[in-house]
């Protein structure tokens, strides 16, 4: 039995991902939600500012915020985002014994829903959450470019930081579900050329126009009023953010490059832990039925991932980015099986020994981390 299970490990890793993720979440929910619990407080009083429709929402529901709607409310969005790709992996690949290397590869890798734990509260997670939903949901009509554009306005309205982490996925999920598949005529491109110019014109709304207009300690007493305990003071230390220009997140972002480009060849080694995972996402690429749907689906690897090299070089949360990357790099996975193929991929293998080293190694990976590895 104990050689079966060196040769075969796959259940007992999903077993420990499952035990990792529990502690995981039993460690965060000690520690103090700054930025999160913020955000839940700041929603539109004091009219159209950035980060602010998560807080609009819960402002809805109730006048006071408690510390335990980060958990709460962080929890349910986690455990939805886990369904939503249980459901989406089920559709894609299936459930066998063939397919659970690569589920534990995707779902028990450091990057997702582990690091999701980790950074539970945090906004992250909706994204990933929405471009799951776009590659579940029918895309037989204009409709599909619709929902695609409401979500990405959600997603700006939430933060407008979207625009670069989950947004160009999105964008890439629609042209291969609904254009490579239904081909381009006027009336869906210039359909599709509008929506991008509204999610972009919002964007440069919430970034540029989206500034507190009132004074620090006007807003910081008026977070006061939606606290259930107002002693708090320590949870609004990062009020500043309403506040800070462009050039001054840039600005920081540089200043703390000397030390936090450390942490880039950790995240090379994680990346590389990830080979059999990479290796399956080319042998699917190439076992594309069209050379113009292969060229596409690299360019918008491509596109995606200078995407959030601007995202290094104008905020520094590093583990954020890295991980929330890896995750579209997942998501496009499942988006280039639904392309047609000429050949059918071999699944990972699950006997072979490096796989099963680096599942092992990934498995007892518990998170990457916010800003600097772990």
């Amino acid at each position: 039995m104990r050689a079966s299970i060196l040769q075969n490990p796959w259940r007992l890793l999903l077993a420990i991902n499952a035990v990792i993720i529990v502690g995981v979440f039993v460690h965060k929910i000690q520690l103090p939600p700054y930025v999160p619990y913020i955000h839940l407080l700041v929603d539109y009083h004091f009219g159209f500012i950035k980060r602010a429709l998560i807080g609009a929402i819960v402002a809805l529901f109730t006048d006071k915020v408690p510390v335990w709607l980060v958990f709460a409310l962080g929890g349910a969005t986690w455990l939805v985002t886990l369904g939503l790709y249980a459901k989406l992996f089920q559709r894609t690949f299936g459930f066998t014994a063939t397919t659970l290397p690569l589920f534990v590869l995707t779902a028990g890798s450091p990057f997702f829903l582990k690091n999701f734990m980790h950074t539970l509260g945090h906004f992250d997670i909706y994204g990933c959450a929405l471009a799951i939903v776009l590659l579940l949901l029918p895309a037989g009509s204009l409709l599909f470019v619709a929902t695609a554009a409401s979500f990405s306005v959600v997603l700006v309205l939430i933060h407008h930081i979207h625009l670069l982490m989950y947004v160009p996925t999105i964008i890439t999920i629609v042209v291969i579900r609904y254009y490579l598949a239904f081909g381009c005529n006027r009336t869906n491109v210039a359909f599709g050329v509008a929506a991008l110019a509204i999610v972009a014109a919002l964007f440069f709304a919430a970034q540029f126009l989206g500034t507190m207009p009132v004074p620090e300690a006007d807003f910081v007493a008026y977070l006061k009023t939606r606290m259930t305990d107002p002693a708090r003071t320590d949870l609004l230390q990062f009020s500043y953010i309403w506040y800070q220009p462009l050039a001054k997140e840039v600005a920081d972002t540089w200043g703390r490059l000397p030390h936090n480009i450390l942490g880039v060849p950790v995240f090379a080694l994680l990346i590389w832990l990830h080979t059999p995972l990479w290796r399956h996402l080319a042998s699917l690429i190439g076992g594309l039925a069209s050379e113009a749907h292969r060229r596409l689906v690299i360019a918008a690897l491509i596109g995606i991932s200078l995407a959030y090299l601007v995202m290094f070089a104008m905020v520094f949360d590093y583990s954020r980015w890295i991980s929330n990357w890896a995750v579209c790099m997942f998501l496009i996975l499942h988006a280039v099986k639904m392309l047609p193929a000429a050949r059918k991929t071999p699944a990972i293998r699950s006997e072979d020994r490096t796989t099963n080293i680096f599942g092992l190694i990934i498995t007892l990976i518990p998170r990457v981390g916010i800003i600097r590895p772990f």
